[in-house]
């Protein structure tokens, strides 16, 4: 059995590509989907250059920590690998400086050195989370703001149908779908927008807080550690 189309379907169909729906639509749909195509390829490579940092910080530390517990000296340990760029060695290099700036002097302060001890790896701590966190914050508003934004582009698109309807005093779908296809789109682009940076950024929320997790009870370990040989210099 043979299916006779219209010459036009065709040609209809290809009026609602993707590509044909931006070409087609007003100025200012055109920004919104500007916009939010940009926004996503922004999300895309935060997205990827962050797992790969994140992952790169989360194991050098693991590793790190793993390796210090090992060793037998810790100054040794510290002069060969504590001037690392990542969070682990960074936290344990607060710890050794501020011990060594407070057991130089004559007289030690054992309560004050143990509150600087404490404060200055917290202060690491919280410096390298914010350091490694500082995007996230992109994501967030991509996330929440780019289906607003995809729906202004809808709301723009169902009045340009309306005025159309008006304009030509005909209701027929062949006058309103271009408007309402532009307005759909732009709502699809938001949605595409939003929802990768949004999974990104729960994902990626919970890594730094695993990560902030594993530092602070290194640091708590670490801090046990000099609180002993604190008191052995009794």
């Amino acid at each position: 059995m043979t299916l006779n189309l219209p010459a036009g379907a065709i040609t209809d169909a290809a009026t609602i590509s993707p590509l044909a729906l931006f070409l087609q639509a007003d100025i200012v749909v055109k920004g919104v989907m500007l916009g939010l195509l940009l926004a996503s390829i922004w999300t895309w490579a935060i997205i990827l250059s962050f797992s790969v940092s994140l992952r790169k910080a989360s194991k050098e530390s693991r590793k790190f920590e793993a390796d210090f517990w090992k060793a037998e000296d810790i100054d040794r340990f510290y002069e060969s690998r504590g001037k690392a760029e990542f969070p682990a060695a960074k936290v344990m290099a607060a710890g050794v400086t501020e011990w060594r700036r407070s057991t130089a002097q004559k007289v030690v302060d054992r309560d004050g050195t143990r509150d600087r001890l404490a404060t200055s790896m917290s202060s690491t701590i919280a410096s390298e989370v914010d350091r490694l966190s500082d995007r996230l914050n992109i994501l967030a508003t991509v996330a929440s703001a780019a289906p607003f934004i995809g729906l202004f582009g809808t709301v723009w698109g169902i009045m340009r149908a309306f005025t159309s309807i008006a304009a030509e005093q005909n209701s027929s779908l062949a006058v309103v779908a271009p408007g309402i296809a532009e307005a759909l789109f732009a709502t699809a682009i938001g949605l595409f927008a939003a929802i990768p940076a949004l999974i990104a950024y729960n994902r990626f929320s919970h890594g730094i807080n695993r990560l902030e997790a594993g530092l602070t009870r290194f640091a708590d370990s670490f801090y046990a550690t000099l609180s002993r040989e604190l008191e052995a210099q009794r």
